[in-house]
């Protein structure tokens, strides 16, 4: 039943989003196909109805909202610029130093807006002219502005992971937010490496002359209030001061104030930004409603007992069992956003890893490391397509400098894989593992 199951739902889910259904519509009526087969159509309705109910009424849940227009305000905030020249400030020296900043300063305004896509749009934006007027390939300048944007998706406050925290049944968003910032630092200096390495090749030199102490203290006090968006929110909710929930309350406050003392955020502006936000959440926290109909069917009918026997009766050894994972995440992320995957993937996944005595926090870095690749990677892969769009480019002129930043963020994957410390590290340190 459980295979018959599974097969079911792919097939359903499969033909649904090739004719263009909403993935959250998709999945809820791909699970209730699967499950009709033992569950009478009444019941399974009525019941897929109180599951929708449960999934969405989960108080933690509004985390996410909050966070969403939090990363809506900052991004409409005027701190893009700041961050930029901040990091400027402190990587201009490196060869390529308009592509090093613009791994940098991706890092950091994804993590503080929460989008790669923003991230790509906003700072790719900021360094655009520069690039032009020093001689910069624009190919190549696309390819490090979209490649390097996914890190600040790791680096928290990070919806992806209070996601995963949702959909494995309560993980610590205090351990999994600590957890994300090697990976999504590992991540940025993957594409750090690559750009300085093309960049000498390419005979791209950094600002001449001495280091400009007053232009780096500068640029600090100016990036300072952005930055400690960072320090306060995922200080009191590391340190036990405040929940991830009243954490991304403080966030909305923090970034209305801030856009306002910046006199980047009018009424109007703030309308407009409130608006799109709900918009956002309402599709977010109905795909994890409608999630838990998947849920529901996939326990009901053993699915996850099934894979894990499958992948254990494969092999036994974990190295092989997380390669195969790997796989599996990396060619669905092509074609699936960041959020559904997680909440299909994470109750398949899950049981596995933990046969074999993986930390849910590790496994949660993984899952959100390899479908953040997604995000770069076409077919769908907007924030690929988004830097694209920034940097005048295409498509195949891009992929060429592409292939060199996906070599090392699979690297870098890698490491977050088989090396339990990266993840592991922060948090056990915190005294939350």
């Amino acid at each position: 039943m459980a295979i018959e199951s599974l097969i079911i739902i792919v097939l359903v889910l499969a033909v649904l989003l090739a004719i263009g259904v909403p993935i959250s519509y998709s999945i809820g009526i791909s699970s209730l196909v699967a499950i009709l087969q033992t569950v009478s159509l009444d019941i399974s309705v009525v019941t897929g109805a109180q599951r929708i109910f449960v999934g969405m009424s989960k108080f933690s849940l509004t985390a996410i909202p909050f966070f969403i227009l939090a990363g809506n305000l900052m991004n409409q905030g005027g701190i893009a610029k700041r961050l930029v020249d901040f990091v400027m400030a402190i990587l201009g020296k490196f060869p390529g130093a308009l592509l090093v900043t613009n791994v940098g300063a991706n890092a950091l305004f994804g993590a503080i807006s929460g989008s790669a896509s923003a991230a790509a749009a906003a700072v790719g934006s900021m360094v655009q002219q520069g690039e032009e007027e020093q001689g910069y390939d624009k190919a190549l300048c696309a390819a490090t502005n979209g490649a390097s944007a996914p890190s600040g998706l790791l680096i928290p406050p990070s919806n992806a992971l209070i996601t995963y925290s949702l959909a494995a049944g309560g993980t610590s968003v205090a351990a999994l937010f600590l957890a994300g910032y090697i990976p999504g630092i590992i991540w940025a200096l993957c594409c750090m490496a690559v750009a300085i390495i093309i960049a000498k090749k390419k005979g791209y030199h950094g600002i001449p002359g001495k280091y400009d102490w007053m232009n780096l203290l500068r640029t600090t006090l100016h990036a300072l209030p952005a930055l400690s968006l960072i320090v306060v929110v995922i200080g009191g909710i590391v340190g036990g001061i405040f929940t991830a929930t009243e954490g991304s309350a403080i966030a909305v406050v923090y970034a209305l104030i801030l856009g306002i003392c910046y006199r980047n955020i009018t009424w109007k502006k703030f309308w407009n930004i409130v608006v799109e936000s709900a918009k956002m959440s309402g599709m977010v926290v109905f795909l994890i409603g409608v999630s838990n109909i998947l849920g529901w069917v996939m326990a009901f009918t053993q699915i996850p007992q099934a894979i894990s026997d499958a992948l254990l009766g494969l092999t036994s050894n974990p190295i092989i069992i997380l390669l195969i994972m790997n796989v599996i995440l990396l060619i669905a992320g092509t074609f699936m956003d960041v959020t559904p995957a997680i909440l299909i993937f994470t109750p398949l996944f899950l049981p596995v890893v933990k046969t074999f005595g993986m930390d849910p926090v590790q496994f949660g870095l993984i899952l959100v490391y390899n479908l953040c690749i997604g995000n770069i990677t076409p077919p769908v892969g907007n924030t690929l397509f988004v830097a694209i769009k920034v940097g005048r480019s295409s498509l195949s002129k891009v992929m060429p400098s592409m292939l060199w930043y996906y070599a090392a963020i699979l690297i870098g994957l890698l490491l977050v894989t088989y090396v339990p410390i990266i993840s592991l590290g922060l948090p056990m340190l915190a005294g939350l593992l």
